[in-house]
């Protein structure tokens, strides 16, 4: 998997690179005409925001063999039963939604091997509407755990997100809190967890990618 020791993702690079060239080029021209410098300052705050989105922290997974930890950053906006289209069933669903400032590395949510992937093109809603769902592009993994159990995670396209970043591929064997994707400008991860799971976190609390557990399988 891509992005395990780098402090800035690797999709990043090219857009820090950028900002910074433009930045540099405003620097020298401003030192030359005054009038350029508070274009120059807000280049080089885009090219420190662009450089803090795409951050890359290391994070410690709970060793705890049937936790099922949060793939992303964020709020919890969402917690209750929903029918997963892909298995065919009634689960609980938990979404969480990235806003620009957090980290946008995605993680797994529990050590499984990825026994489908699906991709669905589709608009770009604001991902804290019910609509998001069914109607904004989307990509997700069908995971079955060590024990048998599967789960559904789904990165969820939002409003000014243009660009879904997932490594893995079916029949992949991934480690609970390893990263796997990321999510450009802002989206929501969907976690589709067994009903009878032992769901440990409420509407409104703010979790953290590949510690934070959302539920323990059974």
């Amino acid at each position: 998997m891509r992005n395990t020791h780098t402090p800035i993702a690797t999709e990043g690079y090219p857009f820090v690179a950028m900002a910074g060239a433009v930045t540099i080029v405003l620097g020298l021209l401003s030192a030359k005409v005054v009038a350029i410098l508070p274009v120059a300052l807000l280049a080089l705050a885009v090219t420190l925001f662009i450089a803090f989105f795409f951050r890359n922290p290391r994070r410690i997974a709970p060793a705890i063999e049937n936790a099922v930890v949060a793939p992303a950053d964020g709020v919890v906006i969402y917690l209750g039963p929903s029918r997963e289209e892909h298995l065919g069933v009634e689960m609980t669903k938990v979404s969480i939604f990235m806003s620009v400032f957090n980290v946008h590395i995605n993680r797994v949510p529990l050590t499984a091997r990825v026994v489908d992937t699906f991709y669905t093109k589709g608009k770009f809603l604001d991902v804290r509407d019910e609509r998001a769902t069914f109607e904004n592009e989307q990509a997700g993994l069908i995971l079955e755990s060590v024990s048998g159990v599967r789960l559904v995670v789904v990165q969820v396209a939002g409003l000014i997100t243009r660009r879904i970043v997932c490594y893995a591929k079916k029949g992949d064997l991934l480690e609970r809190g390893k990263r796997y994707g990321l999510i450009r400008f802002g989206s929501r991860l969907d976690v589709y967890l067994p009903m009878d799971a032992d769901i440990k976190v409420k509407p409104g609390d703010r979790v953290v990618a590949g510690e934070t557990i959302l539920g323990m399988l059974q």
